[in-house]
């Protein structure tokens, strides 16, 4: 019996149509066709804008029959259209009144908002024909890749350490060694190094198809191009950046992707998006009208009473998350990365817009963040928001979690840095923070893996930076160095930026091993910044956002200068691998609730058992008792660190062990030339009631 819906009722010219399924949004393949469909509220009328692959004219523009309309929903389908080699558009018509909200303008031809692949951009920093009508042109995907049977990982998140990436940064410098650099085909070549460091999770920044020409501009140094390089700025929410595939020139970046991240899970790492909904690439009133201004400005954006743009992503719009057209286009977007990519989960960039009603306002239950957090689809995604926005809406330890949303700790960072260079009155803060801060989660029933505990990451200094600048240099970035943050609590160790006197260069090595020592035996869920493993510096800069060259890319000839770095990370990481009193799902209790006579974590100081708290310390030591490893299920060895942040060496007095037992060293940051063991090869501690540790050190010690 043959289908009725592949017949035509309706003939425009020479196509043949008949009515559409309102349902899904956007281009779809269908018997004998393809079905479009799009929102308007406002619109009084939409045309179908239909483009051989590259060509400069449309063939055919197609307006949707009144009949075709269903509520706010223009659906068609249209027969026999070379769907391989097609790019569609749409012209709205409507009001042109921005007092209103309302943005129409038919002389536009609008990118479709669930465009599943987008051309225009197809190969990275090739300068675009800005005469071309139609810049950013939607195209079809088709589902024919074969996963193999390969499933999302679900790695439990306290097991978790992740990796943060730029996708080009990663392997475009000429020392990376790959056949197509900058690329997703890259990371493929990279994973080797990956498994080596350890990490189980890489975070890249966004992926979905941006415009890296959006602003650019000439360096007035250099003479250089500067672009969007980081990509904070969505064309289209469904479709990966086309430059950043090896085959973006061929349309295939769709594969290219799947097939990065289907290697990724056969070697046991996890893909976490970094996704931006606060706001689009169509920028303030002087921005251009790529796709949403035109569709529907009024649904798809915050306005002021006035009609204009409110801005709490400091980059001239904000998306209307709360309207219930805009969240359920959020859902749909991150279902369909979750279904049809694999994705294991999403970091939410300014995530505290996601929860601001149309006015601006806070939301005490944002419907956007409660649907996320209930979704079927998403039931095993990790769900990570940078809980704070440009407006000034902080909520780090508030965000609404509804059971499921983690955080980017920005208290975690703020205080290790400052504990780090020295700074008194810190070590009650410390131990919050490093106890998966329990101040900020316990209270609403949050545990630990809450904490995505970071010291640095692509927003503000590297490792290396932090410990070699007291002040941000960002002249290359052509703002007279205004940008980026200036609370970057920070110290120099003596010098501003390179230098060559060993002093220097040493304490600034031992200053990243103690943020790393430190790191890696905090509860919570570690985060490390692509190359801080090797010492990457971008010499001062710490808003890097525009500069596609060796500011951002990670030269992987620093694997061989810092290779001692890269052995203490990869020894760090194995250690907190090694130990799952590490990497515990609850908070701990302070009590011995196992039967060991030790509590699961006690404090101390230079004297066992007596922390110094007052607010002249720059000292602190804790052990975790092995028994009481996730809840007492697990038994592990018990695990000593004491932090000396003073100048000074400091005789430390060592908590004692159950008989039987003795302590290990694995790390002990002063010392020269052994710093780390790998775990299970740590030496037996030469005096085991205590020991002498160097001025700003961080011994780490093993009882088994």
């Amino acid at each position: 019996m043959q289908r009725i819906d592949i017949h035509p009722t309706h003939s425009y010219k020479n196509f043949k149509l008949r009515p559409g399924s309102a349902i899904p949004f956007g281009a779809t393949l269908v018997p004998g066709g393809v079905n479009f469909s799009i929102f308007s509220r406002h619109a009084k009328s939409c045309t179908l804008v239909l483009f051989k692959k590259h060509a400069l004219e449309p063939m055919a523009e197609i307006p949707f029959p009144e009949e075709f309309r269903i509520g706010n929903v223009f659906s068609m389908t249209v027969f026999e259209l070379d769907y391989e080699n097609l790019e569609y558009g749409y012209r709205m018509d409507g009001p042109f009144d921005p007092k209103q909200g309302h943005w129409f303008d038919t002389s536009k031809i609008l990118l479709d908002p669930y465009a599943k692949i987008i051309g225009g951009r197809d190969i990275w920093g090739e300068k675009p024909d800005w005469d071309n009508i139609y810049q950013h042109r939607s195209r079809l995907a088709f589902d024919d890749f074969d996963w193999e049977g390969e499933r999302p990982l679900q790695i439990p998140t306290e097991d978790l350490i992740i990796y943060e990436m730029h996708v080009r940064s990663f392997t475009r410098h000429p020392s990376a060694g790959v056949k197509h650099p900058g690329t997703f085909a890259a990371i493929r070549d990279k994973i080797p190094y990956l498994k080596e460091l350890g990490v189980n999770c890489i975070e890249l920044m966004p992926i979905y198809e941006f415009d890296e020409f959006e602003n650019s501009r000439p360096n007035l140094q250099t003479g250089e191009v500067l672009l969007n390089y980081w990509g904070y700025s969505t064309v289209g929410f469904f479709a990966p950046k086309a430059g950043y595939a090896a085959t973006g020139k061929y349309g295939m970046q769709v594969d290219e992707l799947k097939t990065l991240i289907k290697t990724l899970h056969q070697n046991d790492i996890e893909v976490i998006l970094d996704v931006v909904f606060n706001h689009t690439a169509e920028g303030n009133e002087y921005g251009p009208t790529i796709s949403f201004r035109g569709i529907d400005n009024k649904t798809y954006y915050m306005l002021t009473p006035e009609g204009y743009y409110f801005n709490f992503s400091g980059t001239g719009n904000t998306l209307n998350c709360n309207n219930p057209i805009v969240r359920n286009m959020v859902l749909d977007c991150l279902r369909y990365w979750a279904a049809e990519y694999h994705i294991d989960g999403f970091r939410f960039d300014l995530a505290a817009i996601l929860g601001r009603d149309p006015w601006g306002a806070p939301l005490l239950n944002p419907p956007l963040l409660e649907s996320l957090a209930f979704d079927p689809i998403l039931a095993n995604c990790k769900l990570i928001a940078e809980a704070w926005d440009a407006g000034g809406l902080y909520q780090v330890g508030s965000f609404p979690a509804f059971g499921r949303w983690l955080e980017w700790n920005g208290k975690y960072r703020d205080t290790i840095r400052k504990f780090l260079k020295g700074e008194p009155g810190l070590v009650g803060d410390m131990a919050q923070r490093l106890q998966g801060s329990p101040d900020l989660y316990a209270w609403a029933d949050r545990g630990p893996t809450t904490s995505i505990n970071f010291i640095t990451c692509h927003d503000g200094f590297t490792l290396m930076d932090l410990v070699s600048y007291d002040g941000k240099h960002n002249e290359a970035n052509g703002e007279n160095n205004n940008d980026g943050t200036n609370d970057n609590d920070s110290w120099n160790c003596g010098w501003e930026g390179e230098t060559d006197n060993p002093d220097i260069q040493s304490l600034r090595r031992q200053q990243i091993k103690n943020a790393v020592a430190m790191l890696m035996v905090s509860q919570g869920v570690p985060m490390i910044l692509m190359g801080d493993e090797v010492g990457r510096t971008q010499y001062g800069n710490n808003n890097t956002y525009c500069h596609d060259n060796e500011l951002n890319w990670l030269d992987w000839k620093l694997l061989e200068s810092h290779a001692e770095l890269f052995k203490f990370f990869k020894h760090c990481i194995a250690f907190r691998n090694a130990h799952p009193v590490l990497r515990n799902k609850y908070h701990f209790r302070n009590v011995d609730y196992a039967g060991s006579g030790y509590a699961d974590i006690t404090w101390h100081g230079t004297q066992a058992w007596n922390a110094d708290w007052s607010d002249a310390s720059r000292i602190l030591a804790f052990m975790l008792c092995g028994k009481h490893a996730r809840e007492g299920t697990v038994s592990d060895d018990y695990i000593y660190v004491a932090m000396n942040m003073h100048w000074e060496s400091q005789w430390f007095e060592i908590p004692g062990l159950p008989q039987g037992m003795q302590w290990h060293i694995f790390v002990n940051t002063g010392a020269t030339p052994h710093e780390s063991w790998t775990p299970g090869t740590e030496p037996v501690l030469e005096n085991q009631y205590g020991l002498l540790i160097g001025g700003r050190s961080v011994v780490i010690l093993v009882g088994k």
